[in-house]
Formats: C-alpha cells, structure tokens, sequence
C-alpha cells in the first residue's frame, strides 16, 4: 500500500521529472533548430530552469518525508524508488545554488561558441571559454570528492557510473591496452590482402535520411513517440514518451551517418521501453551511463557491424544509394569491419574505438585533479594519440581535442562510460547467443526479437530498479567480465 509520505514524495519527484522534460527540448532545439542570435537568451533561460530544478530537489522538507516514508509499509519497489530518490536527493544538496547556475550558463555559451570554432580550427577562442567550464567543474568536483571521501575526478564519473572509481577503470584499461595494440596490428596485416570496394558517392542527403528512418523502422524505433533530425554532433536527447536523435551528413560518406543513426536508435530504443508506471521517478529511468551506452553499442557495434544485419539491409542500401556493387552483402560485412587508424573517435572502427575512450579518459582525470590546465591538453592529446593510434594530430585541434561535445558541456567523467558500455554489450549478446543457436540465421532472415525481447526483459523494463552490478548480474549471470569483449573482438576480427 502506498504511504502517504512515498505518496508526497512522488508528487516532488514527478513535478521534478516535468521541469526536466522542459528541459530537454530547450536543449534539443538548442543543438538542433534554434537559429545563432538565440543563445544568449537560451542559456539564460536553461540557467534559469536549472536553478529551479535545484531548488526543488533541495527543498528543506524533503528529509523528513523520507525518513517518515523509510518508516512506513513499503514494497520492495517502493524501497528501490526511495533509496534513488535520497540519491538524488544527497548530490544536489552538496552544490550550492549558485554553482548550478554558473555551470549552466557557462556550458551553454562554451559549447555555442564551439559550434563555430571548432571547423575554423580555434583553439585559443575555445581555450577563453572553456577555463571558465573547468574551474567550475574543479569547483563541484571538490565539493563532491569532499562530501563522498572520493578523488574530484571519481566525484564527477559518479554521477554517471554510480559506485565505479577510476581505480576499477585502471584495472579495466590496463588489461585493454595489453592486448588490444597486438590485436589492432593482426588485424590490420590481414586485411591488407583483404579485397574491399569503397561505395561510390556522392550520397544525397535526403536519401541517406531516408534510408536511416526505414532502418530505425527495423530496428524497432516508435516515430510516434519520436523523430530524427541533424545537428553538429550526433546526440540522442528529449524525455521517454517523445525521444529525439540526431546524426550528421555527409555527401561523401553513408557510412556516417548511417552509423549515427543506429547508434543513437540504440539509445532512443531504452528511452522508448523504459517502464511507464515510473518514468517520472528516478527509479524509471536508464540506470547508468554505461548502461545507456551498452544500448547503443549493442545496436551500432554488436548488431549494426554484423554480417548478418548488414546482409538484412543490403537491400535497403541499393534501393535508397543507387546498385553498386560496393552494397553486396559480402562486401558490407568487409566495409564495416575495416580497422583503419583515424582521428575522429564517433567515425572509429571497432578495434581503435577503446583507444579513443582511453586517451580522453587520461586527459580529462589529469585535467579535474589538477595535474595539468586547459592549455595542456593539445600537447598531451598529441602525445597520446601518436602513442595509442600512430596517428599525428599537431595543429590539428578540429580533429583532435576539439572534436567532442562532451568537455564543452562540463561533462568529465564521461568517457569511460562507452567503453564499459562496449564490454556490456558483448557480455549481453554472448548470454543471448546461448539461448538462440540459430541467432544469426533469424537476424539475416529479419528477425530480431531475440535481441530486443532480451533487452527489454532484462536491462530496459528494469531501469533502476537495481544498481549495475546487480542488473548486469541478474541478466547475465555474471558481474562485469571484459574477457567477453575480447572475445567478441577476437572471433569477429580474427575468424
């Protein structure tokens, strides 16, 4: 029976989960429609709901709605809903109010400005913005570390990977980069026999848009509860009944695009399954970055790059791109395998994403724990992505530290999330495999409810229902086990 005080608690939660719907579309029409002239009065206005967002969650009667509600007859569901709503609760109450504004406003006019800087190559215009997004963050981060008993920069990847530490990451990178540089290296001697067909452009836009809706089609993608539109990095945002994403076109390239559009169809998928009955409550909701990013990939990496996807929608290539022989589906399975060095980490194969995450990981935790400043970074990406990659990337800022959105918008701590998020998904698909032999045979043959009855079974109707170790444990098996990456990496790349 539910509580009077859960009940009060539910309204406070619900209001806050409205306020964050709001929100959301002032940030999508912020990346993906509004016109330049609007920032200014945008961010203020974003400043604005965030503050008061702040002060709801930190309203001084809600302790004692939760301690009356931890006192009452509670479900098990109702417990679970109750310990993420004190969650919430415990991290707004360490910023003060004025540190949420202040972080807002400056997010907001960095990751403008870097819209135009980036393409124009700008370091030092961004370097003006951006000291002002890291002393901020610095800021939150040592009140968090404080608070928590943890480094700033585990303060900060807390609020995206609850309860994970950057010494869990260390365990898990260090075992990566043992390996995977000998992988990478393999792989890419054996290709280089390999006969592959580049498709051959150019690709209409209208075209690739709508050969990437036909293929959310596929992918189970709800247009009634959601859109696709563009916007300067690919991105899936707006709330769970009205679930928005984006990707970027390019006439020269399909493969962008297309990649884009499964990946963020990933996300949009867990949004779209999330339980109803308590979307508006934090228990409703995805339970953790990597979590979201395990979505993605396991659409984009595990499903989107394989043979048998690839020889499902080799049909939809020739219709929508033209007949070429490049869209067989042999030659797809080719195309889409290729380990190729690059600088952009959202166009990566595979194989050298991990590098990407890594590199970023050790920059950004360098950066909030005071190792090294804003100025550093061009030289210690330079360094890192020669060391990691081979790759040079001096004086080359738009496709080297400026490339990613996330650091424009104070978002540290982030970046482990999508290789965890990788690791995840192997770790899924190996359990669905053992349940269905005949697994690649139906996805071939378009059937692809093995996967999509799995997810929402296990990871999207339970949202936060438990922690993620429990989560991944209960649907798998297993805790967290990277030695399914590595396989998958393995028998994909080296059959």
């Amino acid at each position: 029976m539910t509580s009077s005080a859960y009940s009060s608690l539910t309204a406070v939660f619900t209001r806050l989960y409205r306020y964050q719907h709001l929100g959301a579309f002032l940030s999508w029409d912020q990346a993906a429609m509004m016109p330049p002239k609007g920032n200014a009065a945008r961010g203020a206005a974003m400043a604005e709901l965030d503050v008061l967002l702040h002060q709801t969650l930190t309203d001084a009667a809600l302790p004692g709605l939760m301690a009356a509600a931890s006192l009452e007859p509670l479900d098990a569901d109702q417990a679970a809903s109750l310990l993420e709503m004190r969650r919430d609760w415990e991290s707004a109450n360490l910023l003060p109010a004025r540190l949420v504004e202040a972080k807002s406003l400056a997010s907001s006019h960095c990751e403008h400005a870097w819209r135009t800087q980036r393409p124009a190559n700008d370091w030092p215009g961004f370097l003006g913005n951006f000291r002002e997004v890291v002393t901020l963050a610095r800021e939150e981060a040592q009140l968090l570390s404080q608070a928590k008993g943890v480094s700033p920069y585990d303060a900060l990847m807390d609020k995206f990977e609850p309860g994970t530490r950057s010494a869990d990451i260390d365990v898990i990178f260090a075992d990566l980069k043992s390996w995977l540089p000998d992988l990478i290296a393999q792989v890419r001697a054996q290709q280089t026999g390999e006969p592959v067909m580049q498709a051959q452009g150019p690709f209409v836009i209208e075209r690739q848009r709508a050969l990437g809706a036909d293929i959310m089609g596929i992918l189970g993608f709800d247009f009634s509860a959601g859109r696709l539109d563009s916007s300067t990095h690919p991105f899936s945002g707006g709330v769970a009944e009205d679930v928005r994403i984006t990707t970027r076109y390019s006439e020269d390239d399909f493969m962008r695009s297309l990649m884009g559009i499964v990946h963020e169809t990933g996300h949009a998928r867990y949004e779209q399954n999330l339980p109803r009955d308590t979307v508006h409550l934090p228990v409703g909701r995805a339970r953790s970055m990597g979590i979201h990013e395990s979505q993605s990939l396991s659409f984009e990496m595990q499903l989107g790059r394989s043979p048998s996807f690839l020889a499902l929608i080799s049909p939809l290539l020739k219709k929508h791109l033209g007949e070429q022989p490049a869209f067989e589906a042999a030659n797809l399975a080719r195309l889409f395998s290729r380990v190729q060095p690059g600088f952009i980490r959202v166009d990566a194969d595979e194989l050298t994403y991990p590098a990407h995450i890594i590199l970023r990981y050790e920059i950004e935790r360098a950066l909030i724990d005071g190792d090294i400043e804003a100025e550093d970074i061009p030289a210690m990406w330079d360094d890192k992505m020669m060391a990691y990659l081979g790759i040079d990337t001096r004086g080359n800022f738009q496709n080297g530290c400026l490339q990613d959105i996330h650091w424009t918008m104070g978002s540290f701590g982030y970046f482990p999330s999508y290789t965890l998020g990788a690791m995840y998904a192997a770790q899924y698909f190996a359990t669905i495999r053992q349940a269905h032999p005949d697994f690649d045979t139906r996805i071939a043959a378009g059937d692809l409810a093995p996967i999509f009855d799995w997810l929402k079974r296990h990871i999207w109707q339970p949202a936060s229902r438990w922690d993620t170790r429990a989560l991944v444990q209960r649907a798998t098996g297993e805790a967290l086990n990277p030695r399914h990456f590595r396989a998958h990496l393995e028998s994909r790349y080296t059959p």
